[in-house]
């Protein structure tokens, strides 16, 4: 089943996602910000109506008729996005240039449609600007009522970035077009419980050091990251106005511990709870689950003691267990867990995130 998947991936891939043309529009034009269309993640929006993001798995939904729709947009790499339509995947989306129009969905029906559209690799590389929505010049633009009550904040690295995730083995190298959030085990963990999610996650990033740094205690780090509106600009400062989750999860260290020089436990315990200072200050008493890494570092005491000072009741540990998955068939691209190894993790974590949130578990597929 997973090698027609992939096989379906990638023939999306090949042979329609890159849908390109000069910005010439004509039809019915909605500017980005338009109140009918919701966007989930940090996001700028300028005087002119055009909406800007770069964080990982930044997803907008809104309803269309007409039968198709396109996007103008500025993007200053390349992105890849995942286009659903009526909750299916529709087609993978290659965004590159200044102020072009990007074919989203076309040839289907005009009635009315389901749209959701996620960015599914990382802000290093490259940021969007949405200038408008151009449909058919019978259509329509309509808000979707189905409105999530439950929202998670994700914290994380590569692993929650989706880091080869679509690969096929793990020699194959680590290319944009493999990395897809929409298969991480943040993703199929919020799904379960039917929750919007923001994706706060940049690869090779640490609490206290990046990966593969000369020093023990990195310059910019995830403690860093986190308080900004762009992941690659430190200039914007996210307000933490837009929304409030109800729950956030950090999986943060292994990238602290991969290569030396480690930092001390004393670094790392101080980085760590400054995380956790930052997410009360803006989100007040709400659970925070700390995810131990799978890493050979003997460091799992340095959380358990970041705990202990924490004194905090809302503050949880959860270890991944370094045989939670199989290092050879659970594994995608840059021996990173691909999408069976992803399940694994939301499985491990869901029960537990129930237990500290209330939420109910239910027979509800993972997926």
């Amino acid at each position: 089943m997973m090698k027609f998947y992939y096989l379906y991936l990638f023939i999306l891939l090949g042979a329609c996602c890159f849908s390109t043309v000069k910005a010439k529009s004509s039809g019915n034009v909605f500017k980005g910000n338009d109140p009918t269309v919701r966007y989930i993640g940090r996001t700028l929006v300028s005087s002119d109506g055009s909406v800007a993001f770069d964080w990982v798995g930044t997803y907008f939904e809104t309803r269309f008729t007409g039968g198709s729709l396109s996007v103008k947009a500025t993007e200053t790499g390349t992105s890849y996005y995942n286009v659903f339509v009526d909750n299916k995947l529709y087609r993978v989306v290659k965004v590159c240039g200044m102020d072009t129009l990007i074919n989203m969905v076309s040839g289907i029906d005009k009635g009315v449609h389901r749209l959701k559209i996620q960015k599914r690799s990382e802000g290093e590389f490259g940021k969007t600007t949405i200038h408008q929505f151009v449909l058919s010049h019978s259509g329509r633009l309509q808000e979707e009522p189905v409105r999530h009550t439950r929202h998670i904040e994700f914290i994380g690295n590569s692993i929650t970035c989706g880091y080869g995730t679509d690969g096929n083995d793990r020699d194959d190298p680590f290319l944009v077009e493999t990395e897809n959030c929409n298969l991480t085990f943040a993703a199929l963990t919020a799904r379960y419980f039917d929750a919007d999610y923001t994706l706060i996650a940049h690869s090779g990033r640490g609490a206290v050091r990046n990966y593969g740094d000369s020093v023990r205690v990195s310059q910019v780090t995830m403690k860093d990251r986190m308080l900004n509106t762009f992941d690659e600009d430190l200039t914007h400062k996210w307000d933490f106005i837009g929304y409030r989750p109800n729950l956030v999860v950090i999986n943060l260290g292994s990238n602290d511990f991969a290569t030396e020089p480690h930092p001390y436990k004393s670094e790392f315990i101080t980085a760590y709870k400054q995380i956790i200072f930052q997410l009360r200050q803006h989100y007040g008493d709400i659970p925070i689950l700390c995810v131990y890494p799978i890493i050979q570092a003997p460091v799992y005491s340095y959380y358990e003691a970041m705990q202990a000072e924490m004194n905090d009741p809302k503050v949880f540990l959860l270890q991944l267990k370094e045989d939670l998955y199989n290092r050879t068939t659970d594994l995608g691209a840059g021996w990173h867990p691909g999408r069976s190894g992803h399940l694994k993790m939301a499985m491990w974590m869901i029960p537990y995130i129930s237990t500290i949130t209330g939420w109910s578990l239910s027979s509800k597929v993972i997926e």
